[in-house]
């Protein structure tokens, strides 16, 4: 899908076929394109680097939204264990009888809780979603002993001594080693509760499932349509725990090493204007880490969420660009100008600064954490639910100044 973006981008006056196709060749834009190139040459570039060639488009159609009800689309951020605070943020967003869904896109933890909420959907509605949501994580908290989890101060949990110790024990293997059989518990939790087949041909939302191609390092995004059982845990697939997934014959890793969430999908390819972005890294820290173990936390955290960052700075810059280019607007110059942001940073919550509780998958801890996400959803309904369609309640420019 962005892959013909990138190569036509340019040329963004053209029906939104013409730019979905990858292989399709283009004559070089006329004079009368050449000024839209000062805004978007750049993201042309980049794009073409970053996501790698897409098939042909076959969304499912979803249905009319009526122009009176918020509508919103999602992207959900991926980070392990931390993903129960997405839970309760969505389980707060459903709980709004009027505020309506498009499009979701998300990467590891971000692409199951997206794919569970539009199946949930899919068999119940609104509650369907909800109850989705709340069996996955409960399932999920039923594998990790007790033996794995220590209390620390106030509320706040992390990572036992012995669960330290094995997980750096583990590491000094590849999961070949460890895991030869390639069990997985989370392909028999999925192919349980997700009705794969009901998504690809009736799926309530459109889909964006990032992951990795691992022998060329770039995004490859999965629709709706397209939706097994491989292509989830390929989001959610990372390298030094489980064997690598392959998907007709390509290798896939974590969607979060290009994509934490997947950005532009929601802005290029989508006719809502309002995006929420739900995070988990949060967007500054401001403690120094100094054990091996916290540097090594936060190096990983930079990887997974260097990407974003890349993507707010270029949609910051691009839409700059565009404001400042009144008289040379196309559609693609619109189409930026036109979007709304808001984003839930969960920057104040203390936990989701330990990189380590990301694989807390532990029961009790995944349900504080859904708590804490559904106070942060419950926050954003009261303050922000009332400027969807009408202004973006966030300033992309400032998050990446």
């Amino acid at each position: 899908m962005l892959h013909a973006v990138s190569d036509s981008i340019a040329l963004c006056s053209r029906d939104h076929a013409c730019l979905m196709n990858p292989h399709q060749n283009h004559a070089p834009p006329h004079s009368s394109d050449r000024s839209e190139l000062g805004v978007t040459h750049r993201l042309r570039h980049w794009l073409g680097k970053w996501l790698a060639p897409q098939p042909s488009p076959e969304d499912v159609q979803v249905d009319a939204t009526p122009p009176s009800s918020p509508t919103i689309s999602l992207a959900l951020q991926g980070g392990g264990a931390h993903g129960a605070y997405t839970w309760g943020v969505l389980d707060a967003l459903l709980e709004h009888p009027d505020l309506q869904f498009h499009a979701l896109s998300g990467s590891s933890a971000g692409a199951m809780n997206a794919v569970v909420f539009a199946d949930g959907w899919l068999k119940g509605g609104r509650e369907g979603a909800r109850q989705g949501l709340a069996q996955f994580w409960g399932d999920i908290g039923k594998h990790m002993p007790w033996d794995f989890m220590s209390q620390r101060s106030g509320d706040s949990v992390g990572i036992s001594p012995l669960g330290k110790a094995l997980s750096r024990w583990a590491s000094c293997f590849s999961p070949y080693q460890l895991n030869p059989f390639d069990l997985n518990p989370l392909r028999e939790l999925l192919t349980s509760q997700i009705d794969f087949e009901g998504l690809r041909a009736h799926s309530p939302f459109k889909l964006r499932i990032g992951t990795t191609q691992a022998n060329t390092g770039r995004l490859r995004l999965f629709r709706e349509h397209e939706l097994t059982v491989e292509v989830l845990l390929a989001s959610a697939c990372l390298p030094k725990v489980h064997h690598t997934i392959e998907i007709d014959g390509i290798p896939y890793w974590d969607g979060g090493f290009c994509a934490n969430p997947p950005v532009f999908p929601l802005v290029l390819d989508n006719e809502i204007n309002d995006l929420l972005i739900v995070l988990l890294n949060p967007l500054e820290r401001h403690d120094v880490p100094r054990t091996l173990d916290e540097i090594e936390a936060r190096m990983s955290e930079l990887a997974f969420t260097a990407h974003l960052m890349g993507e707010l700075r270029m949609l910051a810059q691009a839409r700059a660009c565009a404001s400042a280019q009144p008289s040379s607007h196309g559609p693609w110059e619109q189409r930026l100008l036109d979007m709304r942001f808001h984003m839930i940073d969960p920057s104040h919550l203390e936990t989701l600064h330990q990189s380590d509780t990301k694989l807390l998958a532990h029961g009790p801890f995944l349900e504080f954490l859904n708590q804490r996400g559904r106070e942060e959803g419950q926050a954003w309904l009261a303050g922000c639910v009332g400027a969807v369609g009408h202004r973006s309640t966030i300033d992309l420019s400032t998050l990446v100044d």
